[in-house]
C-alpha cells in the first residue's frame, strides 16, 4: 500500500535527521535511529544483486552499531574529515506486516583538510522501517548498497 502523505512526510524526516547525525552529530545519537535489534550493512551492488552476504561493515543490533560509532571517535586512526550526504528520491510502501519498506538514492561528499572535496560513495538505501517506535519511525534493516565496485580505505564514518 502506498504511503499517506503524513506517513512520506515521517520517512522523509528520518531520511533528514540521518544525514543531519552523520554530517554535523552529535553521533552519538545516530544509533537511536535504529530498532534495538536491527541490521545495517554497507555491500557492494555486485553482492547484493547476486545475494551474496559479504558486507564491508555489518552491525546486527543498536548496540553493534554503538561500538562501531565508539570506535570511530575513539579509537580508529584517521584524519579528521567532513562528511555531507545527499538523500534524494525516497519513496516507500506499507506492507502486510507493518513496516515500510523503502528505497532512496544517496550520494556521500568527503572533504579531508587541504583537499578539495571528492565523492566518497554513491548508491542507494534499502530498507525497512518500523513507522510505530515511541512515535517516530525507525530503521530496522539498512542495507546501503554502493554501486563502485572499488571501495576507498577511507570509509571510518557509517554512510
Amino acid at each position: 500500500m502506498n504511503l499517506d502523505l503524513d506517513q512520506h512526510r515521517q520517512l522523509e524526516a528520518l531520511y533528514t535527521e540521518y544525514a543531519q547525525l552523520l554530517d554535523d552529530g552529535p553521533l552519538t545519537q545516530w544509533p537511536e535511529l535504529f530498532t534495538e535489534k536491527s541490521l545495517y550493512l554497507v555491500i557492494p551492488r555486485d553482492n547484493y544483486d547476486k545475494g551474496l552476504p559479504l558486507a564491508i561493515m555489518r552491525c546486527e543490533s543498536r548496540g553493534m552499531l554503538e561500538d562501531r560509532i565508539r570506535a570511530v571517535q575513539e579509537t580508529i586512526m584517521h584524519e579528521p574529515r567532513y562528511l555531507r550526504h545527499q538523500i534524494t528520491n525516497i519513496s516507500g510502501h506499507l506492507g502486510d506486516t507493518g513496516l515500510i519498506s523503502a528505497v532512496a538514492n544517496y550520494s556521500v561528499f568527503e572533504v579531508v583538510e587541504g583537499e578539495l572535496p571528492k565523492i566518497l560513495s554513491v548508491g542507494r538505501y534499502i530498507d525497512l522501517v518500523d513507522p510505530h517506535v515511541d512515535g517516530s519511525p525507525r530503521f530496522v534493516e539498512k542495507r546501503v548498497v554502493y554501486d563502485s565496485v572499488l571501495v576507498p580505505n577511507t570509509i571510518v564514518y557509517p554512510l
